[in-house]
């Protein structure tokens, strides 16, 4: 989702930049997610790989005929960061609670992570609006993306 949604921002440097770095601590909280489950004797769901790749697909295409694209796809980090800061919270204590120190360890240093970014998104949306509403009446100028 991330990688759809910074491939087609052409006119949001700041946003850009952002979802891109983001994308890089995605891929190292990927790595120790994989390392955490490995260690318990499972593997990566392949269909749940899938599944995640072919939703974030499907959001980008649905993006590609909006409007409003960066906006809704400002909105839709936003809600999907803080999903994720609520699923490592619960993930935190459910380590926490069977006493897997080294996942617990993994999710906490993943938490503050998505919190930030849950933050930057929030106090930039103004500026995205306000920014994507200049653009969308200024003529000679694309405002979607």
């Amino acid at each position: 989702m991330l990688k759809a949604q910074a491939s087609r921002l052409e006119h949001y440097p700041d946003l850009k930049a952002r979802i891109e770095q983001h994308l890089q601590e995605t891929l190292g909280q990927q790595q120790l997610l994989e390392r955490c489950i490995e260690r318990l004797g499972g593997s990566p769901s392949v269909m749940k790989d899938f599944g995640g790749k072919l939703m974030a697909f499907g959001q980008a295409v649905g993006g590609m005929t909006m409007s409003d694209e960066v906006v809704k796809g400002s909105i839709s980090g936003y809600v999907f960061e803080n999903i994720e800061i609520a699923t490592y919270t619960v993930l935190i204590e459910a380590a926490r609670a069977t006493g897997d120190v080294e996942t617990q360890k993994a999710c906490e240093e993943i938490l503050p992570q998505e919190i930030a970014m849950a933050q930057w998104i929030l106090e930039h949306l103004p500026a995205t609006t306000y920014e994507f509403l200049v653009r969308a009446e200024t003529p000679g100028l694309t405002a979607k993306r």
